[in-house]
């Protein structure tokens, strides 16, 4: 998303992206390919860049950790009983 729609979207390379906001570039990179999390920090990092809120990059950070634990402890979950039913 990040590399795909938002930096072509602002006419930057990754390099340039990274520079612009005082990070590596293999810091940057590390994100785009899902080997680190977005922190707080670069979620600031990036809505000064892009011109969006730091929420929005948490918040975007929140549904993919969720819906990769979702999938690789699938059976652990499905064993839990809900308290409601």
């Amino acid at each position: 998303m990040l590399r795909d729609e938002f930096l072509p979207a602002a006419g930057l390379s990754v390099a340039q992206a990274a520079a612009r906001m005082g990070v590596s570039r293999q810091m940057l990179h590390a994100i785009i390919s899902g080997r680190s999390a977005i922190s707080p920090d670069m979620a600031i990092r990036l809505s000064r860049l892009i011109g969006s809120s730091p929420a929005v990059w948490l918040a975007l950070q929140n549904d993919y950790d969720v819906w990769h634990i979702e999938r690789a402890r699938a059976a652990e979950f499905a064993k839990i009983k809900s308290a409601a039913a």
